[in-house]
């Protein structure tokens, strides 16, 4: 096996934010303002500290909303999966799941439970406008150019592709469970108790418990009496009513077993999706596909907007490197597409981003035909598994991200029922739990949720001379680049630039200035 090579490191171009857009959430024509850059590359480091400063990509564009002046502030929020039970409504969504798997039952209720995300280029409706400006089209090239060598190529070609695919299905899963391929190690039984918050106490009273071990020691102790029974059944004893009792973990409830005559069968697969992997390539087209119907059925756009160059644009292409680390996840970090296959054909797809510290949520689109199967609901309840089963071989690993949190916005605000979650302050970047911001949010749409007057950004730039810049095809200190512009607007946009990336960002990436 080869030795694992650090990636290089991150270019971005910052590009100062001054006008307001239409707003994709309240629809505002001129109410929202966000700061955004262009990555050119980026490793995972880098972008799993932006997002812990409130970034948020969109493709390879990289943004951060201007949250005290912007109308609808949109707030970092992520889960913390290993504490994370699931409630009430996430059970029915999995039990619809199950019964639609195991004998094709099909809720006649509604779908209020569904969240829905506006469009890629709605969230970032202002920040699209700049980006047509700039000149991608190289960075769609490569993507569709792959993709039409793909279908070029002889049958040889055809052959190693399709055996790449037989690959990610040749264990012999249970399809019916949903049970990931094994290109991510998914266990097929998961830990008893997984997931349970540790902090709580069991269902059952201690006191209960300590009159049951009192009673076993007892019985051990004296021989006669019903020690037979004991010690052909010693746990059925005391094991049972707290087995009932015990809440059924995310996990349980995900993988329970069906019936081998069961109606469907569905197969959730990661796919690495930049640099795009053979299994995605060969998915590509029909994953688009499902993606233009989403477009169109769901978010009402005529059937010409959803173009493929689009969909590349904003959920295939990424800034973020590859990285495989020794001790990281085995499918690696960087950007990936989470298929899920219901009888051999794609029905949703959740754009996630595998980095450092957790699984960051891009984006999710499905097949509307199944809207009826809440999937937005059990595409994040698939995700917070996930990240729990990617934590076992990377302790470090154990968030879930699901983007940004709008408090102002009635149909962006199911976020917050994946407890317990947590709030970036706009201000000091320091997390705070949910129920602590909640009363604050209802009083005012920007909210700093660290209590402490006193307290400050720690990661603020406090010497920008170190700050990276990339210009004329060379690497310096912005100390020695500044001496070299006479423009007063540029040392303002590269000190903005600095403000909001943090000093640890400043001078590990590289600032790219013509």
């Amino acid at each position: 096996m080869a030795s694992w090579v650090a990636p290089s490191t991150s270019v971005v171009e910052y590009f100062e934010g001054e006008d307001f857009y239409r707003c994709g959430y309240c629809k505002n024509e001129s109410g929202s303002r966000s700061n955004g850059m262009w990555a050119h590359s980026m490793t995972v480091r880098d972008y799993q500290d932006l997002i812990d400063r409130g970034w948020r990509r969109s493709g390879k564009y990289v943004y951060k909303p201007v949250m005290n002046q912007t109308c609808c502030p949109q707030y970092t929020i992520r889960c913390r999966s290993l504490q994370f039970q699931p409630s009430k409504s996430h059970k029915k969504v999995l039990k619809k799941m199950l019964k639609f798997l195991a004998k094709g039952e099909i809720s006649k209720g509604n779908c209020e439970d569904e969240p829905m995300e506006p469009t890629m280029e709605d969230a970032v409706a202002g920040d699209v406008a700049l980006i047509n400006k700039l000149d991608l089209q190289c960075d769609l090239k490569t993507l569709q150019e792959s993709l039409e060598s793909e279908e070029k190529k002889g049958r040889s070609a055809k052959k190693a592709e399709s055996n790449d695919l037989i690959q990610s299905q040749h264990t012999e899963e249970k399809l019916g469970t949903g049970e990931p391929s094994h290109s991510v190690e998914v266990q097929t039984v998961p830990k008893p108790g997984k997931g349970a918050d540790l902090s709580k106490p069991p269902c059952r009273k201690a006191k209960e418990i300590r009159k049951e071990r009192k009673r076993l020691k007892l019985m051990q102790q004296n021989p006669a009496g019903k020690l037979e029974g004991f010690q052909a059944h010693p746990e059925p004893l005391f094991l049972p009513k707290p087995k009932s009792n015990q809440p059924k973990s995310l996990e349980d409830l995900i993988f329970e077993s069906l019936p081998e005559n069961a109606s469907h069968k569905l197969e959730v697969r990661v796919v690495r999706s930049s640099p795009p992997s053979s299994q995605f390539k060969a998915t590509m087209l029909e994953s688009y596909q499902v993606y233009k119907r989403y477009q169109m059925v769901i978010h009402k756009h005529p059937p010409d907007k959803p173009t493929v160059s689009q969909f590349t644009r904003f959920l295939c292409s990424s800034p973020l490197k590859a990285e495989n680390p020794p001790n990281g996840p085995d499918c690696g970090y960087g950007s990936f597409h989470q298929q899920y296959w219901l009888d051999g054909k794609i029905i949703a797809v959740g754009v996630i981003d595998i980095l450092p510290h957790c699984v960051s949520s891009v984006y999710l689109y499905y097949d509307p035909d199944y809207s009826f199967l809440s999937l937005g609901v059990y595409s994040a309840l698939r995700e917070i598994a996930f990240t729990r089963q990617l934590h076992e071989k990377t302790p470090q690993l154990s968030y879930y991200y699901m983007g940004f949190y709008i408090h102002s916005c009635p149909k962006m605000k199911y976020k917050g029922h994946y407890r317990p979650s947590d709030l970036l302050c706009p201000e000091t970047y320091v997390w705070v739990p949910i129920e602590q911001c909640l009363s604050s949010l209802e009083n005012s749409k920007y909210c700093r949720f660290n209590q402490d007057p006193e307290a400050v950004d720690e990661g603020r730039t406090k010497e920008p001379d170190r700050l990276q810049v990339y210009h004329k095809k060379t690497t310096m200190p912005y100390g020695v680049y500044r001496k070299q512009q006479k423009d007063p607007s540029e040392e303002a946009a590269v000190l903005q630039y600095a403000s909001l990336v943090g000093q640890a960002c400043s001078e590990r990436m590289l600032l790219f200035r013509s």
